[in-house]
């Protein structure tokens, strides 16, 4: 099999697709989430940061043995996929998606809380004197206000998913065309010695890592001006 064959491209694209569904996915659920983080003080706001927070510190081989019990057949998920007339969402495209959005959702929900903290309550204060609701306060003072943090979480989220493997293996089970990511054709390179195409690949994710990390501390950068 070449480096550029038609099944790298094909896994490329699956990558693309999941690292894109995921991020947009968590972007959607999670700014609401980090925007109630940020402003409760409530007991709840601190158990759920400390739950959302757990992939950083939970192996994702743990997170994806619990994941396989939701998403197989005796599970929640099992139920889902038989009105699809599916058997269980594990080892499918549908499953990766869920898997995906729980190991990259504090890597998401973090930068995005930690934008709405940094912003404080003047600018809210402000337009509720100018009797902006609530609602078209969070729409035009907090997201504008928010803007950098959002880029960083959605470069974040594009970056950990397309890098993410060891959950990818326990609930994706390298299905070729359905979900077969980059990671995992890099694992088979190296476990059939294949040194030249895992180099290759694997080049390949050290430039995309190397472009995230640059975008990130030109965000940082820009909001660090605009601060100022």
């Amino acid at each position: 099999m070449e480096l550029f064959s038609a099944e790298i491209w094909q896994s490329l694209g699956l990558t693309i697709e999941l690292a894109s569904l995921t991020t947009l996915v968590l972007l959607i659920v999670g700014t609401p989430l980090a925007w109630w983080l940020a402003r409760s003080k409530s007991l709840w706001a601190k158990a759920v940061g400390t739950i959302i927070a757990l992939p950083l510190v939970l192996p994702p081989t743990v997170l994806g043995l619990y994941l396989l019990f939701m998403l197989g057949p005796n599970g929640p998920g099992g139920f889902l996929a038989s009105i699809w007339g599916w058997r269980t969402l594990a080892f499918t495209f549908a499953g990766l998606v869920v898997g995906s959005v729980l190991c990259a959702v504090p890597f998401v929900v973090q930068p995005i809380r930690n934008a709405f903290a940094t912003m404080g309550n003047r600018p809210l204060e402000v337009a509720a004197t100018l009797r902006a609701s609530p609602l078209y306060a969070f729409f035009t003072v907090a997201l504008p206000l928010a803007r950098p943090g959002l880029l960083t979480a959605a470069v974040l989220g594009v970056a950990h998913t397309t890098g993410a493997f060891g959950l990818v293996l326990m609930i994706g089970g390298n299905v070729p065309g359905r979900t077969k990511v980059l990671p995992a054709f890099l694992f088979d390179y190296v476990q059939a010695s294949r040194w030249r195409e895992a180099s290759s690949l694997g080049g390949g994710m050290v430039m995309f890592a190397f472009a995230a990390i640059l975008t990130l501390t030109l965000i940082e950068k820009y909001s660090a001006r605009r601060s100022t």
